[in-house]
This record gives C-alpha cells, sequence and structure tokens, in this order.
C-alpha cells in the first residue's frame, strides 16, 4: 500500500522568536548567547534569532593553525578566538549577523541539515532579488555567486543548543577582509548583496527580508508528530 498524505505525521515547528539588536559589540553578543543557551537548555525561553550588525572584529575558531590571519600582528580590528568551527572571518557594520539559539531535539539532532537550511533561506533570498546565481559550491559551507563568497556560516552546539550562526555581507564596502584570508580558503573573492544586486540595502532591510526565509527552512526540519 503506498504512502498518503494522510499517512505522514504532521510536522510541527516550534516557534522562534526573532530579536533585532541593531549595532552592538561582538563580546556583548557573545554574552547574550551564553544566557541566551543556558535559558533554552532549561526550557525558559523559546527558540531565539537575534539579528544585528557588529563593531569591526575578526573572530576565530579554536584552532592552533591561525595562517588565515594574514598579518596577526599588524591587523586592523581586533581578533576574538571563539568556540565555533572555521578560520578567520570579519565582522563589521554593513553585514548582516545572526545568531540562532536553537534546540535541535525538535530537528532531529542533525546539524548538517541545520546547516544547508541556513544557506538555502540566503539562497532563497538572493534568488528573489535577481541573483540567479546564488548557490552552494561543493564541499565547502555558505553562499555563493560562482566563485565569490556573499555569505559565511560557522556554528557551535551545546547539548544540542546551537548558538552562532551567519554572516551575510550587505554593503559595497569589503575593505575589512583585505586583512585576513577568509574561512581559510586562498584566493575567495568576498562579494555582497549591494555588489550582486546593484541597488543600496539597509541591513536592517535586509534582516526583514531575510527572517521569513529563515523560519521557514528551519521549520521544515522538525520532526514529525509521533
Amino acid at each position: 500500500m503506498s504512502e498518503t498524505s494522510a499517512d505522514v505525521p504532521p510536522q510541527t515547528a516550534p516557534p522562534i522568536a526573532s530579536r533585532w539588536l541593531g549595532r552592538i559589540g561582538y563580546m556583548e553578543a557573545l554574552e547574550l548567547q551564553e544566557s541566551l543557551v543556558k535559558q533554552r537548555q532549561a526550557g525558559e525561553i523559546d527558540d531565539t534569532l537575534l539579528l544585528l550588525e557588529h563593531d569591526p572584529v575578526y573572530t576565530i575558531g579554536r584552532t592552533r593553525d591561525r595562517s588565515s590571519l594574514r598579518q596577526a600582528e599588524a591587523l586592523p580590528h581586533p581578533v576574538i578566538e571563539i568556540n565555533r568551527g572555521g578560520q578567520a572571518t570579519y565582522h563589521g557594520p554593513g553585514q548582516l549577523v545572526g545568531y540562532l539559539i536553537l534546540d535541535l531535539h525538535a530537528y532531529g539532532c542533525d546539524l548538517h541539515r541545520y546547516l544547508r537550511a541556513l544557506e538555502e533561506a540566503m539562497i532563497a533570498l538572493l534568488q528573489r532579488e535577481g541573483v540567479s546565481a546564488a548557490g552552494r559550491r561543493e564541499g565547502l559551507t555558505g553562499v555563493w555567486i560562482e566563485n565569490r563568497k556573499i555569505a559565511s556560516i560557522g556554528v557551535g552546539v551545546r547539548k544540542w543548543v546551537t548558538m552562532h550562526g551567519f554572516a551575510l555581507n550587505v554593503s559595497r564596502d569589503l575593505a575589512g577582509f583585505a586583512s585576513i584570508v577568509p574561512c581559510g580558503i586562498a584566493d575567495v573573492e568576498m562579494t555582497s548583496v549591494e555588489r550582486e544586486t546593484g541597488r543600496d540595502w539597509s541591513v536592517e532591510g535586509v534582516a526583514d527580508a531575510l527572517t521569513a526565509d529563515l523560519v521557514r527552512e528551519i521549520g521544515g526540519l522538525a520532526k514529525p508528530v509521533s
């Protein structure tokens, strides 16, 4: 007997509370994430999406290999080591950062599918805005337009509750990346929403446009109700 829609258990996606924080310092946002992760683990809050811009900063995962910091002693902005995967990246004004505090137990405890959902949300936004070539590169995390990288992803997980998330370049000004090898990928060219669409955007405007895509793609990961 073939399976029909009536035979498929319904899926339920937990609510996601979205918050626009504006421009804040990196450490302030990190402390907020740490607090929210503990609250989410205790079941005191819903899943939470933080959207924001950062003051200029470089971050790098916990690794002995720091070759992605081209001249570590002469970088124009501070460097912070954090508990995510990956090499160095840049955060600063003109870039949309999204931090997600999600309990992945509701999404099958599948980190790979979660990463793909983050990518898919940004790809959907870009394609809707006319960037038809937006997509993935085999073996690499993030969002690309051919060989140009527009978004980076790096997450941390504690007892299956996520933190950190994605950084989507919005502004045409990408000078902050010049002092590093972004994500440790040699010869990568960084790009942005403004460069690819040829239009001016506010970071908050991109955040508003992206939120529904994120909620939809993450919600699609929800485990069937037994």
